[in-house]
């Protein structure tokens, strides 16, 4: 049985980071939609369908959620720490994408419910491998649940 493309919600306020990420994601040529919102307000808004995301139409609930740490408005960890708590968004599998390798931010991450900490490398093609594997485990290798 193959599995259905999900939707990736990716959190990251760096313009540069995001769009290498999408590329690295969509090199991999898996049908997956991917959602970028570049602040921590805007992720949980999107997630629990607030303000923009109201109709929730535009926000389908992701399959994966790939989060930074340094995020404006409201960081990662706080993010990270409402999705878990949440019941209805709590399955969802969240990997922190940082270039944060601090190990307390990467013990509270783990303490509030992250499913793994990848750190960010400093050049391009390591980035785009990391990514490029992150998606291979987590949308081809790992049974995710039904939503």
């Amino acid at each position: 049985m193959s599995p259905q493309p999900i939707s990736i919600l990716l959190v990251e306020d760096n313009p540069d980071h995001a769009e290498l990420t999408m590329a690295a994601l969509k090199r991999g040529r898996l049908a997956n939609q991917i959602f970028w919102v570049k602040d921590g307000e805007a992720a949980l808004h999107y997630l629990f369908h607030e303000g923009i995301y109201g109709n929730g139409a535009s926000a389908p609930k992701p399959g994966l959620i790939l989060l930074d740490i340094r995020l404006p408005k409201v960081d990662g960890l706080e993010v990270l720490g409402r999705v878990k708590a949440a019941p209805e968004l709590s399955a969802i599998p969240v990997v922190m994408l940082t270039t944060s390798d601090r190990p307390e931010e990467v013990g509270e991450a783990y303490r509030l419910g992250a499913n793994s900490y990848i750190t960010k490398p400093v050049k391009f093609a390591e980035f785009m491998e990391k990514v490029e594997t992150v998606e291979l485990y987590w949308l081809l290798t790992n049974t995710l649940p039904d939503k």
